[in-house]
């Protein structure tokens, strides 16, 4: 079988034709064993429905593997005792309900036994330049960062009721255009805002999130708030409890105005309440599945945004609408309270206007809980002011010479020699590193088993065959023993990257390139995306497989919109991440452009 072909011909566990479990006698001498006797394979009730050679010869399509007929006719008269009875807790008789917090035995650990780690201190040192006047227009205001936002309200020269005011009416104004937000918070942001100007006056100042307002994508609880996760079935879903990420937020002061759109499920950029739209290039998606951070945030319609990534919803929704994207290290960010979509890979990160910001959010959210088995204590080391003279910043030449990769991407490798960093080439096998997503898709059909086994899947708008209600189906059928092979490949390539990062402190990748997304959201490395200039489009984008019956829009003339580059960094080294680009970021020159109309 040929591992490369998992991502387009799915495998097939031979075990779905028992979809249901009917119970036979048991023979006589399975009923009274004999004394002492061990338990053995082979030897259980016939359980499930009749099977045929055929079922097997034709299942093995699926598998791509190949069995003599005796072979097959073997394991078609033995399925009934040997392997249908594994289906007992979902078939019954012993049904047994698995809570939706209930996570996998197993987990995730990028960390590598053999690899230093590096030693890296608790440090961080936000910018102290002066934000100078406070703007005169409101729009001015909004699009300002959080770290110019922040000195504004400690000098008390802006208040967070009246910037919470600006962004209220500017979600109002422009989610018509966007279909950004799922649920505006305006009630609930006003009395946080005048908690935290209250504060303020008083002299308790929490830190530079302090009556910042923000949105949260919809799949992080909120007490009393709808989370809807973007799906239909999940609509009227009202949590009890804010997820931690909110928690934290809320310990800093920082304001909830509005839970903003992602795709149903995490899944691309449309949602129940239609696609969320791009700022810079209204003919197109924003992309997904952060897709209402993403655009809210380009729009200057919230301070920051919390995103999350699972195989790329951060980075390619930062990428496309011009936004700082921070997807941090697995583990780094907890996820307690927040939906899953697949144990081994969510993460959790902040989409804002600058790279301080970035840090400054991740600074807040950072820790380990309980709720998450695979949060871990970390350190976090930034210093705003830090030199970056030095650092080896890994590239690979033949990517930065083809698509997706264009002029601004080998522009960005000249910028970093203008830094005073170092660029090294380096390489990594030619495997197949997208049978990776056979984990993704065993895990996130997992996930959304009774929705999928319900029927309530085919609630989502998009029916597509590249959309979840297909794939949720498809994945029914993927083999275990290649579920734990991907895995041990996993761990292969874990073990590939650890030897490129021995030589190189950061790599720099075309944000797009389908390789490097696939690794680093499965290995745990963080990444920061980041604008680095504009490139033209004579065609809308998408995150969908190309449909002949609804063709994008073509665009005449060609337009102009945001192109970032990505960096990667070392596991749990955010910090360097940081510093490497603010020193691009001031070489780039174009974060403050600003989206027409908004």
């Amino acid at each position: 079988m040929s591992a490369g072909r998992i991502r387009y011909s799915t495998n097939v566990l031979i075990g779905a034709a028992v979809a249901h479990s009917v119970c036979a006698q048991a023979p006589e001498s399975q009923q009274q064993p004999t004394p002492g006797a061990p338990p053995a394979f082979g030897t259980g009730p016939l359980v499930g429905p009749e099977i045929s050679p055929t079922t097997v010869s034709e299942a093995e399509k699926l598998v791509q593997i190949k069995m003599t007929d005796s072979e097959v006719a073997v394991a078609a008269s033995s399925w009934r005792p040997n392997m249908a009875a594994l289906y007992e807790r979902r078939t019954g008789p012993r049904k047994v309900e698995l809570e939706a917090t209930l996570a996998p035995a197993t987990k995730w650990n990028p960390a590598l036994a053999d690899v230093k780690a590096a030693v890296v201190r608790d440090r961080f040192v936000r910018s102290t330049a002066n934000p100078g006047p406070l703007p005169t227009t409101d729009e001015d205001i909004a699009y300002a960062p959080v770290t110019e936002l922040s000195r504004w309200i400690e000098q008390r020269r802006l208040t967070s009721t009246r910037l919470t005011q600006i962004y209220l009416k500017r979600l109002q104004l422009f989610d018509p255009k966007l279909r950004c937000v799922i649920t505006l918070t305006t009630d609930h942001a006003m009395a946080q805002a005048k908690q935290a100007d209250a504060e303020i006056a008083a002299g308790k100042y929490r830190g530079p999130l302090h009556g910042i307002p923000w949105g949260g994508k919809d799949l992080l609880d909120t007490a009393g708030i709808p989370t809807t996760y973007g799906a239909e079935p999940y609509r009227n879903r009202v949590p009890k409890e804010d997820a931690v990420v909110v928690k934290r937020l809320n310990d800093a002061g920082a304001v909830l105005v509005a839970k903003l759109s992602l795709g149903a499920l995490a899944l691309n950029d449309i949602w129940f309440g239609g696609q969320t739209m791009n700022p810079w290039l209204l003919e197109e998606g924003s992309s997904g599945s952060s897709a209402g951070p993403g655009a809210a945030t380009a729009a200057g319609l919230v301070g920051f945004s919390i995103g999350s990534e699972t195989g790329g919803s951060i980075v390619s929704p930062s990428m496309r609408c011009g936004v700082t994207g921070l997807r941090p290290t697995y583990g780094r960010v907890p996820r307690s309270g927040a939906m899953t979509l697949c144990w081994s890979l969510d993460k959790l990160g902040p989409m804002t206007r600058s790279v301080e910001d970035t840090l400054l959010v991740l600074h807040a959210i950072s820790g380990p809980d309980a709720g998450d088995l695979a949060s871990v204590p970390s350190h976090l080391d930034f210093d705003a002011n830090a030199s970056v003279k030095g650092l080896c910043v890994g590239y690979f030449p033949k990517w930065m010479q083809k698509a997706p990769a264009t002029e601004v991407d080998r522009a960005a490798l000249k910028a970093v020699e203008q830094a005073g960093m170092k660029p090294v080439e380096v390489s990594i096998p030619d495997w197949p590193y997208d049978s990776l997503n056979l984990i993704l898709f065993a895990e996130s059909a997992a996930a959304f088993e009774d929705l999928t086994l319900s029927g309530g899947v085919n609630e989502l708008k998009a029916q597509v065959p590249d959309a979840w209600p297909n794939i949720f189906r498809q994945s029914r059928f993927l083999s275990a023993v290649d579920f734990v092979q991907a895995d041990r490949f996993r761990r292969k390539v874990a073990e590939e990257m650890a030897r490129v990062f021995s030589r190189v402190d950061l790599l720099l990748v075309p944000s797009l390139r389908d390789e490097m997304l696939v690794i680093t959201n499965f290995t745990g490395h963080p990444s920061l995306t980041l604008r680095a200039g504009f490139v033209e489009v004579s065609k809308a984008r998408s995150d969908w497989a190309p449909d002949p019956q609804h063709p994008l829009p073509k665009l005449s003339p060609p337009q102009r919109v945001p192109h970032g580059v990505t960096l990667i960094g070392r596991l749990f080294d955010e910090g360097t991440l940081g510093s490497a680009g603010l020193a691009l970021e001031k070489i780039f020159g174009v974060r403050e452009q600003r989206p027409a109309g908004f």
